[in-house]
């Protein structure tokens, strides 16, 4: 029977089981719940922080976030164009209008080009906004990208942000479990650095909860304010009295009871993330014209994906010949995103220098990297690679 290794699949065990059945029994399969809270204070410990605030995804977290952050309809928020789509949308969600940044070589957000977009294409008005030259719109924040867990330049991100007024919404959703080793921000995990962090807990990133996300900030205010809108901006639950449009956002409890269990197995699915990430590094350091993409420095990331640099003209195919070619053998791999900036939906939006965010867009391929992916999984992949440019 011919081998099948999948992309990226959750981790569960039968453990999970009682809590689930907890939930059942109890009648608290919704938005109410012990799990919920229990989930929100394990992850707020795990990353160092005061409190969390769960919805039912990532994208609602971000909504959530965009629009404590004071984005309101016709401002603009930078965003990368090289990402999944749901990092975006959620400007959309707001009436904003996204302006799509290149990537760097880690695949995150150029910064050198964003410094370069701030100084050179915008102004101040009379009252201290930062105005977009080309549409005449105010910007009010920009949403980093960690991409597969690495990390954007944080430094150079918020020293910009502090200069021209803007906030941060720092996309963690690909970074649970990533942290910074060194420089000012040294100790502080990644979502924790800008003013408000997002994360997701879907089936295929490094914990799940089936769906889910969470949200987190040093600033109190926000928290609180966010929580109050993701309840539906509930003031009064008896009289059903609401004071503000609200989100019917929060998590559900079967899905923290889901969240309880794997946060408590974070670590161990980092240490194989680690381990089979070197492993594919190990094996494929002689393949010509194949290139696994490493992490950056100053950062202990959580090898979410893995992502492989095809050059067809030493490797003798290019990405999509290689990628059918794994794929008819029953290895799962995937190209990256489209660029969200030429995706139908986004045509009318600027965007600015994006020829390395295109060069990646052709040439990346993920393979597979779940935490139960075994030593023998990697090395029939890097094998068949192997033998496939031979």
């Amino acid at each position: 029977m011919r081998k099948e290794i999948p992309l990226s699949t959750p981790n569960l065990n039968m453990n999970i089981v009682e809590n689930l059945k907890e939930c059942i029994e109890t009648g608290w399969v919704s938005t109410g719940g012990r799990y919920i809270s229990e989930f929100e204070k394990k992850t707020a410990d795990y990353l160092k922080v005061e409190s969390a605030v769960s919805t039912q995804c990532g994208t609602a977290g971000l909504h959530l976030a965009l629009k404590e952050a004071g984005v309101n309809a016709g401002d603009e928020v930078i965003v990368p164009t090289l990402t999944f789509i749901a990092a975006v949308n959620p400007v959309i969600y707001c009436g904003a209008h996204p302006i799509f940044m290149d990537c760097d070589d880690s695949l995150c957000m150029d910064m050198e080009k964003l410094d370069r977009f701030l100084h050179e294409e915008c102004e101040r008005d009379s009252e201290e906004n930062l105005i977009n030259k080309e549409s005449g719109r105010a910007i009010k924040a920009i949403v980093p990208v960690h991409i597969f867990g690495n990390m954007a330049d944080m430094e150079h991100l918020m020293d910009l942000a502090a200069k021209f007024g803007l906030k941060v919404v720092e996309d963690a959703t690909e970074a649970l479990g990533s942290y910074v080793t060194e420089g000012r921000y040294k100790g502080k995990h990644l979502g924790t650095i800008g003013d408000i962090g997002v994360y997701s807990f879907n089936a295929n990133k490094i914990i799940t909860t089936g769906g889910g996300g969470m949200i987190v900030s040093g600033n109190k205010d926000y928290l609180e304010h966010i929580r109050y809108m993701s309840l539906t901006a509930k003031n009064d639950s008896l009289f059903f009295v609401h004071d503000e449009v609200g989100y019917n956002y929060r998590m559900l409890n079967i899905q923290a009871a889901l969240g309880v269990s794997q946060i408590d197995e974070l670590e161990d699915f980092i240490q194989v993330k680690t381990k089979n990430y070197n492993l594919y590094r190990e094996l494929l350091a002689d393949v010509e014209g194949i290139t696994l993409l490493p992490f950056k420095d100053g950062v202990r990331t959580n090898y979410w994906f893995y992502s492989l640099l095809v050059d067809k003209s030493k490797f003798g195919m290019d990405r999509d010949e290689l990628m059918n070619q794994m794929i008819d053998n029953g290895i799962q791999c995937r190209p990256i995103w489209k660029l969200i900036h030429t995706q139908k939906c986004y045509l009318q939006y600027q965007f600015y220098k994006t020829e390395k965010a295109e060069f990646y867009e052709k040439n990346i391929l993920n393979v597979p990297c779940s935490t139960n992916l075994s030593e023998d999984d990697v090395k029939f992949v890097c094998e068949s690679i192997r033998n496939f440019g031979s």
